[in-house]
């Protein structure tokens, strides 16, 4: 049989190929380069295009290599363990990649658009284009903003040291900018673009060696509670008893002042758990001076919450969870989706109640905490409403979701990141992997093993102040987003008169 549409689907082969090498750059391969050299390529294709339309098929292959190789572990979430038919898992996740393939498909499709000048195209309205689109991704329909290009280069690439000031899109900018310039050198071999990307380079560099943050205190012994219970048992009734016996077990052992469990550590409500269990927990960390901190569901008599309660030394405290998982922890239009509720998905407590947006952070062991649940910690601008006066950030989460993909190493990059751009020690403690302690640089001081019953003690350090990003947000990288369009758009404007 002639495969007839072979012709027309062989140029869209490189942008898919290129998409798909783009994943290597990011954890847990971490070629920081690659994406450098697969956007400069990828902008040079753009550049042959004919037309809008076939720019805008470019930047569609490319989304379908990029995030179908670098998010296709939403199939194990929802087919592994939420339940989901093979068929439509595997349906859902690829509608899915296809959404977020149409960003880079309208990146293509602005940037034929605008027109402009090769220079003005390379260095301007594509780095602008690139990661406006990356910043819409990651709050339209609540966000998604996984495969960011900047966390690529964290904690090793020179480029993070822009992290503290202008946050992942800042680094993201950087990046793509730097694939602008190697593109343009490719065309002209000009000294002047090499001495301008090694300069920039070599400014990231510059810029990892600054100290935005200062050590605040002596340094806290911690324990980092990894059960290692299975995702398919973790809800079971009969495997409740069991789950608290381990974590009681692990935390009674541990001489640290702060003792962190993952997030739903305990799956059950807070009133369902006996008294007792609290009360030998808190016993155990009044005699070494600190506190607990775990994560439990919580019903406060009319809404559910997925929560962190901290109790010890310190007066009890809770963190209920703000940026919730659609369709994980609950379900858009619901009374217009029941089918899907009941007959689809079954996923455990996917009606869980949003907390306050502003919330203080966690007084413990000496030291105060910003808490981000599962992936909260995505949202480096959400996460920073808890600064400056957060002295460490500590993320529980519960990635047994993704099973044995990329996904865990994916967010335990995610985390460096939000180290680096605060200057603040990140504590992560997760059912099973990956558990990590990270110093303000984004490095790991003590990281735990996959898919191991384990208990990871080591020491963190607080620290105080705020770096530019803290105090700027997103606003700085957007400001410089729109200086780069409108100066792009003159120039098309100027070309067309």
């Amino acid at each position: 049989m002639k495969l007839s549409f072979l012709p027309t689907l062989r140029p869209l082969f490189l942008p898919f190929f290129l998409g798909v090498l783009t994943v290597a750059g990011f954890a847990p391969f971490d070629l920081f380069f690659l994406p450098l050299v697969t956007l400069a390529v990828l902008f040079r294709l753009w550049g042959r295009a004919s037309g809008a339309r076939s720019a805008a098929w470019i930047g569609l292959a490319f989304g379908l290599g990029l995030f179908g190789a670098g998010v296709n572990w939403v199939y194990v979430s929802l087919h592994d363990f939420g339940g989901m038919p093979l068929a439509v898992a595997v349906a859902v996740t690829a509608l899915f990649c296809c959404v977020l393939a149409l960003f880079p498909l309208a990146v293509g499709l602005a940037q034929s658009w605008l027109g402009g000048s090769t220079a003005r195209r390379y260095l301007l309205t594509l780095p602008a284009l690139w990661v406006l689109g990356e910043w819409l991704r990651g709050w339209i329909f609540t966000g998604f903003p996984w495969l960011a290009l900047g966390n690529s280069q964290a904690p090793h690439g020179p480029l993070v040291g822009f992290a503290p000031l202008l946050g992942v899109y800042g680094v993201s900018l950087t990046l793509v900018f730097s694939a602008g310039m190697l593109a343009l050198l490719l065309e002209r071999k000009t000294a002047a673009l090499a001495v301008g990307l090694a300069s920039l380079w070599l400014a990231g560099w510059g810029l990892k060696q600054v100290e935005w943050t200062e050590p605040q205190g002596a340094p806290l012994s911690v324990s980092l509670l990894q059960g290692n219970v299975p995702q398919e048992m973790k809800w079971r009734p009969e495997k409740a008893v069991e789950t608290l016996d381990l974590y009681r077990g692990l935390a009674l052992k541990s001489r640290a002042r702060l003792t962190i469990m993952p997030e739903t550590a305990l799956p059950m409500f807070i009133d369902e758990v006996p008294r007792a269990y609290f009360e030998q927990l808190a016993a155990h960390a009044n005699e070494l001076g600190g506190d607990v901190v775990l994560g439990v569901p919580e019903f406060d008599g009319k809404n559910y919450f997925n929560s962190v309660l901290g109790f010890g030394v310190a007066p009890v405290q809770i963190y209920r969870k703000v940026h919730l998982v659609p369709f994980g922890e609950y379900i858009p239009l619901k009374p217009l989706l029941p089918w899907l509720v009941h007959q689809v998905l079954h996923i455990p407590l996917d009606d869980f109640a949003r907390g306050e947006q502003y919330q203080a952070p966690l007084q413990v062991a000496g030291q105060k905490l910003a808490m981000a649940v599962c992936y909260e910690d995505v949202f480096g601008e959400e996460l920073i409403r808890q600064l400056p006066a957060a002295t460490m950030l500590v993320n529980l989460s519960n990635d047994a979701w993704f099973g044995d993909s990329v996904a865990p190493w994916q967010h335990l990059q995610i985390s460096r990141m939000r180290a680096l751009e605060t200057g603040r020690y990140m504590l992560r403690a997760t059912n099973n992997g990956v558990t990590a302690i990270l110093d303000q640089h984004g490095h790991s001081v003590k990281l735990a093993p996959q898919f191991e019953l384990t208990r990871l003690d080591g020491a963190a350090q607080g620290y105080g102040g705020a770096t530019p990003y803290v105090r700027w947000g997103n606003w700085a990288v957007l400001a410089l987003l729109g200086i780069m369009l409108a100066m792009g758009w003159r120039g098309w404007t100027r070309r067309r008169t």
